[in-house]
């Protein structure tokens, strides 16, 4: 991981919008992916690179 760190409750913007990180996983890669949920509830799943963390 780089030093972003996006840990569960974060606010975050990804490239479908607006949510909050509910879930942090690792692939068997090795690789991080991080659910997120929308404003409608669903949850879908980014990598780090599809993130950047919400300004206040």
């Amino acid at each position: 991981m780089s030093d972003t760190i996006f840990t569960p409750g974060a606010d975050v913007i990804t490239t479908r919008g607006r949510g909050a990180v509910v879930d942090v996983r690792a692939t068997p890669s090795g690789k991080f992916i991080f659910g997120v949920e929308d404003e409608n509830g669903e949850v879908k799943y980014f990598t780090e690179k599809a993130l950047r963390l919400a300004q206040s």
